[in-house]
Parts: C-alpha cells; sequence; structure tokens
C-alpha cells in the first residue's frame, strides 16, 4: 500500500511539472506578440498613458449615446397657422394678374411680325386683329433688325397691350379689351445734331467709316444712294482714298437712334473728286453734284443686277423660229421668278400679254425714250397709266411667248427706234435751274465748307509726312431740337 501512495505521488509530482512547462511555454509565445511595454516592467509613464486612454474612453461613453438620442428625437408634431386679414382685391383687377407681365422682343434679320408673335405666344388671329387697326400695318410689316416690340402679357396668356414705336419721336400702345382695341400715342423728345466726319481709307470702306463715326444705314446711303452711279465700290477702291460726310444725327433719351441722314458727303478716289448734296425738288429728296446735277442717272443699264447675258443686239438665227433676223434688244439669262426693275422713272404705257413677248410691260420715260420688258412669268403691281420710279420691280424672269429658256428680253428704243441697249448714249439728267439752283447753292455752301475746314484740319500735312494708319475725325454742331 505504501509502494502505491508513493506511484501517485510520483505521478502527481510529474504532472506539475509538464503544467509548469506548458506555462512557461505558453508564456514565452505571449512575450514574443505583446508589445514591450507589456513585456517588461510599467514604468511611470505608461501608468501616466493608459489613465489617459481609459478617461478618454469614459468620455466617449458618456457623451455619444446622449448625441444620438438627441438626433433620434423628432421635432415636435404640433403646429399652429394664424389667419391674417387681406384687403379685397378691386373689381377691375380680379380677372388679371397686375405686375411685371411685359415681354420685349427685338428683331432679328430675317425674322417677320408672324414670327415675333409666335415667339411671344400669341395666336396669329390676335396678329391678324391687330393689324386691321388703322395705321398698324404700314408699321409692323416693314419692321427691321434692332426694332423692338413689347408684349404685355399676364399669367392667362391673352395679349393686354402692344407697344411699338411708330417713328422716332412717337411711341404707340395698343390696348385689346374684348373686341375692342384702343390706341394711345406717347410723343417721345428726340433732338438733332449735325457733325461732320472724315476718314481715309487703309484696309476697307466699310472698316474706315465705323472708325469714323458712321453707323451702317450711312455708310449704305453714301455707297447704295450717293456715289453708286459714279464709283465702284468693289473694284476703284485703293488705300489713301478719303472720305468726307455731313450727317444729322437724332437722339432719344441719351441714345442715338438714326445717322443715316447725310447731308452732304465728299469722295476722293482715282485722282478725282465727287460729291454729293442732299436737297428737296419737288417734294422728292435726291442728291446732287456741286454744280446742281443729279447724282442719279436716268437710266440704269441692266435691269437685273448680276444677270448674264446670254443673246446680244443685231443680226441672229431665231432660236426658235430658226430664221435669221434682226435681235432689236438683249437677253439676261436668270432664274425664274428673278425680280425685273424699271430701268428709269416712267410712266406704264402698257402691261400684259402681246405675241412673241408674251408677258410684257413697255415704259414711256419722257422725251422719246421707251423701255420693253418681254418673257414675264408675271406682272409687279403696276397696271397701264401708273406712274414707276426707277429701280421698282415690274415683274419676274419667265420664259412666256418665243422663249427656249427663262430669260428677260430687253429693249431700249428712241423716238421709236430701236437701240443696243449696251452702247446707247443715255441721256444726262435735268440739272437744277434758276430758283432751285439758287436755294441749293445757299444751302449747300455751309455744308461745303465745314468739310473742307475739316479736311485741312486733318490732312494739311498728308503732302509731306506719311498719313497715319487712321486718319479720322468728327466735330459736332451744337445741339439743336427738331421737330
Amino acid at each position: 500500500m505504501a509502494q502505491s501512495d508513493h506511484g501517485d505521488a510520483r505521478k502527481q509530482r510529474i504532472q506539475e511539472r509538464r503544467n509548469v512547462l506548458h506555462d512557461t511555454a505558453l508564456h514565452r509565445r505571449l512575450k514574443d506578440h505583446l508589445p514591450a511595454a507589456f513585456n517588461e516592467r510599467w514604468t511611470r509613464r505608461h501608468w501616466i498613458h493608459a489613465s489617459l486612454f481609459v478617461t478618454i474612453g469614459a468620455l466617449a461613453a458618456t457623451i455619444v449615446p446622449g448625441f444620438s438620442n438627441s438626433i433620434d428625437n423628432p421635432l415636435p408634431a404640433s403646429h399652429a397657422s394664424l389667419a391674417l386679414p387681406l384687403p379685397p382685391l378691386a373689381l377691375a383687377r380680379q380677372g388679371e394678374t397686375p405686375g411685371d407681365s411685359w415681354q420685349i422682343l427685338r428683331v432679328q434679320r430675317g425674322q417677320t411680325l408672324s414670327d415675333l408673335f409666335e415667339a411671344a405666344g400669341v395666336p396669329a388671329t390676335v396678329m391678324h386683329r391687330v393689324l386691321e387697326h388703322p395705321g398698324t400695318r404700314e408699321v409692323l410689316t416693314r419692321l427691321k433688325p434692332g426694332t423692338e416690340l413689347a408684349f404685355d402679357l399676364p399669367v392667362n396668356g391673352s395679349l393686354r397691350t402692344l407697344r411699338f414705336d411708330r417713328d422716332a419721336s412717337h411711341r404707340v400702345e395698343l390696348s385689346l379689351r374684348d373686341d375692342q382695341i384702343s390706341e394711345k400715342v406717347t410723343e417721345r423728345a428726340t433732338s438733332t445734331r449735325t457733325v461732320v466726319a472724315s476718314g481715309e481709307i487703309t484696309s476697307s470702306l466699310y472698316a474706315s467709316a465705323r472708325r469714323a463715326g458712321l453707323s451702317p444705314s450711312a455708310i449704305a446711303t453714301m455707297t447704295d444712294e450717293i456715289f453708286k452711279y459714279d464709283i465702284d465700290f468693289s473694284k476703284d477702291l485703293q488705300p489713301g482714298d478719303r472720305f468726307s460726310v455731313v450727317m444729322d444725327e437724332t437722339w432719344r433719351e441719351g441714345e442715338r437712334i438714326d445717322t443715316s441722314k447725310i447731308l452732304a458727303a465728299t469722295f476722293n478716289t482715282g485722282g478725282k473728286t465727287y460729291t454729293g448734296f442732299r436737297f428737296e425738288r419737288g417734294g422728292k429728296f435726291e442728291y446732287y453734284d456741286i454744280n446742281g446735277r443729279p447724282l442719279k442717272k436716268s437710266f440704269i443699264r441692266m435691269p437685273i443686277p448680276f444677270a448674264r447675258l446670254s443673246s446680244n443686239f443685231g443680226a441672229r438665227r431665231h432660236p426658235v423660229l430658226g430664221t435669221m433676223r434682226m435681235h432689236k434688244g438683249v437677253d439676261y439669262a436668270a432664274r425664274t421668278g428673278t425680280p425685273i426693275m424699271a430701268a428709269g422713272d416712267a410712266r406704264v404705257q402698257f402691261a400684259g400679254t402681246q405675241r412673241g413677248y408674251g408677258n410684257v410691260v413697255i415704259l414711256d420715260h419722257g422725251r422719246g425714250y421707251t423701255t420693253l420688258y418681254g418673257h414675264m412669268s408675271r406682272l409687279g403691281s403696276y397696271r397701264t397709266g401708273a406712274r414707276v420710279p426707277q429701280g421698282a420691280v415690274i415683274g419676274y424672269v419667265g420664259s412666256t411667248g418665243l422663249a427656249t429658256g427663262p430669260h428677260l428680253h430687253y429693249e431700249f428704243r428712241v423716238n421709236g427706234q430701236h437701240r443696243n441697249p449696251l452702247s446707247v448714249t443715255m441721256p444726262p439728267p435735268e440739272p437744277l435751274k434758276g430758283a432751285e439752283l439758287a436755294a441749293f447753292r445757299a444751302q449747300t455752301a455751309p455744308a461745303m465748307a465745314r468739310i473742307r475746314g475739316m479736311e485741312e484740319a486733318i490732312y494739311a500735312d498728308a503732302g509731306s509726312a506719311t498719313p497715319a494708319p487712321t486718319q479720322t475725325a468728327s466735330a459736332a454742331a451744337p445741339t439743336g431740337k427738331r421737330g
């Protein structure tokens, strides 16, 4: 029995030794994985860090739950409404919505009146009602780019008022109420001052004229009305050519609204000086040279600008009949529908259909001169006996009568005799005489003096020094009110 107890004690000591060895090995493995602070005896610094981490953890545990609860708690669902009394709406305004309901549209190039009404959301039926109002159609169907139209459109969408400028001095408001249209005209004060502008061409006429202060409309007046008969602006101009103009500027509410009225102009090109002065004769304004002769020629040689000459004046084999016969005019080939212009001021002698000419117009220009325009696809609005100004459209190119294709047959007659329109000497326009010439000279002398004074001030040293790239100037006369 003593031997058995001795064996049990020996087994117990062996098991205890194994447990110690196991704990020692485990301690070594943990020591290899734990930071050095846990493997060594803690210093004062270690205890301070540990205390700080414990404090931060306690504060976080206290604050975060409270913050979360404050977010989760919804706002009180109960609220109260307080009714405030408002003044009653006037009966006249109950059916409308007053306020800033104006839409202002500016006419763009190529836009029509119907385009503007469509852009404003106004039906075409309303536009036609407006055009039926006396004096409205003449203004609204001739809108220029930049013109403003204002539409008063409340939220119900129906047009209440249309506003536009009848001219530089008058604004029109058309109020639409049921089936009635009432008109209100407001006079707008304008002022006019006369200015002188001068320039020298360096690169292009347009650029130089703009630098001199001329508007696009003033440039068009100078090139298309005053000097178009004497100067080919596409070929004749050279750097160093000069121009000067005396023009009226119209101002309204601090804005320059018009500069197209040129009173006098000079143009120096090719060693020659051309002049033009605005003068009223017989109730009509035209431009004259310094000697009182009209700048507008009695006739234009081509009734269709930029057309191709397809058949000359003289004997030829007729393209339809096949026989040799005299071709008493010239033919200009052009597309069907191309407008045909009157060669000069005239009275319509005949407008209709005539044998091989098809649709034809014959104009009587006086002093024995007549012109004929044949093979038209359709006639213009002028009828027999009507007065026609030079350049007016009298018909459209076609191929009626004896014609193989669309073209204009154009004849020029002097006392009934056919002449070649391309080589005939055109009659000079009638100059001013007597009292008209005296009035013309009295009117144009001050304008010419101002031009000469301006040019002397700008180009005084032009002969002794090379001119600067831009030689422009303008001088304004005192502002004056003109009706």
